[in-house]
């Protein structure tokens, strides 16, 4: 049987009718859906499913309808008896990982969700700003052009793509900065908010009493985590990681690094889209890695792990 290292998507990824296949196709999904939905008081099934784009797109509905399809997507690969031996997130990804490594509650795993996004949307209305990708320019280039002008780097993603974030001005100035230092592409990205920056201080702030009143339970497999991109060592670390990543840098890239040097070859993205997918076949494309979100996609992984 392959080893498995499972990686779930965050906010970016979604899109109206994600988990509908899933849905229709598993009693189980459906149930799933309906517990969400009791949990957090919203109807997630018309949510994922009709949205529309611009009510799903809210932070605070993005992020537990992501979270939800993930569980979806995690639950049928249950089902054909497909368990990871390790897994990450990608920023709100890291909850589903941290689900489906046992260690927290589907109560606890939606709550924490609910109450993030609400927070980073109030945190994002108070201190606005903005975000922008750097292709291609050295990121020690760009941690340097960040703290000369007061920008910060919310997403180590590849060697190819670093995410900067703070203030406008202060990322507009990187932006134009990073342009004449040689990067071969600068874009400003369509986002609600500064996310991983100190604009969302306040976010941290108002959710760290709700992490801190949560259960956690030991990792039952390996899991990376954003802020240090480090293996979990147990419980007592997770409401400082979850509280610090508010603010802190996404070390994707090193997370994954860290994957492929404990010899891990096989990975698959669980969840809405092939963003991860993508950014791992830039790390590494010796690696096998595969995607599931609908029964199409299920049927090639299958097909891969035969």
């Amino acid at each position: 049987m392959t080893d498995w290292v499972f990686l779930f998507p965050g906010q970016g990824s979604q899109y109206v009718g994600m988990g509908r296949d899933f849905y229709e196709n598993y009693s189980e999904v459906r149930e799933l859906f309906s517990q969400a939905s009791d949990i957090l008081r919203m109807d997630m099934a018309k949510l994922c499913f009709e949205g529309p784009e611009d009510v799903l797109v809210q932070t605070e509905n993005v992020q537990p309808a992501i979270t939800v399809v993930n569980a979806a997507c995690h639950v049928v690969l249950q089902l054909h008896e497909i368990y990871p031996v390790a897994a990450a997130g990608h920023s709100l990804g890291e909850y589903s990982a941290l689900y489906v490594a046992g260690v927290m509650s589907l109560k606890d795993l939606l709550q924490l969700v609910l109450w993030r996004g609400r927070f980073m949307q109030e945190a994002a209305l108070q201190s606005p700003g903005a975000m922008a990708a750097i292709m291609d320019l050295e990121e020690d280039k760009i941690q340097e052009i960040c703290r000369s002008c007061g920008a910060e780097i919310a997403n180590v993603n590849c060697a190819e793509q670093v995410i900067i974030t703070g203030p406008s001005e202060t990322v507009e100035r990187a932006v134009a900065l990073s342009d004449e230092a040689g990067a071969k592409k600068c874009m400003m990205l369509n986002v609600s908010g500064p996310w991983h920056s100190r604009c969302m201080e306040g976010a941290r702030e108002k959710f760290e009493p709700y992490v801190r009143n949560c259960v956690f339970h030991d990792p039952q497999i390996a899991v990376i985590n954003n802020v240090d991109a480090m293996f979990l060592q147990g419980a007592h670390e997770v409401p400082h990681k979850l509280i610090n990543q508010i603010c802190g840098s996404v070390l994707w890239r090193q997370s994954m690094e860290k994957f492929l040097q404990q010899g891990h070859r096989h990975f698959v993205e669980v969840g809405p889209k092939k963003v991860l997918r993508g950014l791992m076949r830039r790390i590494d494309r010796s690696v096998k890695v595969l995607n599931v979100e609908d029964t199409e996609s299920l049927a090639g992984f299958l097909r891969a792990n035969q």
